[in-house]
């Protein structure tokens, strides 16, 4: 089942609901990970699958996964925090990760501590989404939100991408919905979600094309952040 999930968002297939945004999120990482300038170790903070891990591979970066799981290298503690002697890294992945944290200051203050001076935090969340416990589900920001929260938090934003836009999230919102009552159908149920996804996952890529940069870059379904730490006053 992990594996299933992590190829699903690291390679998914057009007939997944959430394909537009799981590709995008993959390309935005890529372009993301190419500008690393220190070819060194990148911490995935919330790996979960660790569907990731290959990318992080493909551009010379050494991968370590953490969280509550065990097939994680690096365990987090039930209170969310990481090893007290925890190497530091040249980046921190966060990806998907921040709607389900209760308490952003302790989240934050743990990268702070495992990121090396001159480390990078790149760094997704949900914009706008449906509700998605797992097994909480927090918060959503708007552009300008985001930004402030994670500077309130000790971090510089360089640069924020939206993934997917108004028109393109309400479309597939639908799509989750039938494609979720479809599934429940009997033997044929799967296939003709499946064939829903396809021509519903098109429409909206190209609502997407057609949706004006300012509008789409204010109503993003996912933002991913590029950070560095705040110079200490």
């Amino acid at each position: 089942m992990r594996r299933e999930e992590a190829s699903r968002r690291s390679a998914p297939s057009i007939w997944h609901t959430d394909w537009l945004v799981l590709r995008g999120l993959v390309t935005a990482l890529d372009r993301a990970l190419a500008r690393i300038e220190v070819k060194g170790d990148v911490l995935d903070f919330g790996c979960g699958a660790q569907p990731y891990r290959p990318l992080v591979a493909a551009h010379g970066l050494a991968y370590r996964g953490a969280d509550f799981s065990a097939d994680a290298e690096i365990s987090i503690a039930p209170n969310g925090t990481l090893p007290a002697d925890i190497e530091k890294a040249d980046a921190i992945l966060s990806m998907q990760v921040l709607e389900h944290v209760r308490d952003l200051d302790l989240y934050f203050s743990e990268i702070d501590r495992a990121l090396k001076d001159d480390g990078v935090l790149l760094l997704s969340t949900h914009g706008t989404w449906l509700y998605h416990p797992h097994p909480q589900d927090y918060r959503r920001w708007t552009r300008e939100g985001l930004q402030h929260d994670i500077e309130m938090h000790g971090f510089l934003v360089e640069e924020m991408t939206s993934i997917v836009g108004p028109l393109a999230t309400t479309t597939l919102i639908r799509l989750t919905s039938f494609a979720w009552a479809l599934r429940c159908l009997p033997v044929v149920g799967g296939a003709i979600a499946n064939m829903l996804s396809i021509i519903m996952n098109l429409r909206a890529a190209l609502e997407d094309i057609l949706t004006p940069p300012q509008v789409r870059d204010h109503n993003g379904c996912v933002y991913i952040v590029r950070c560095r730490k705040a110079p200490r006053v």
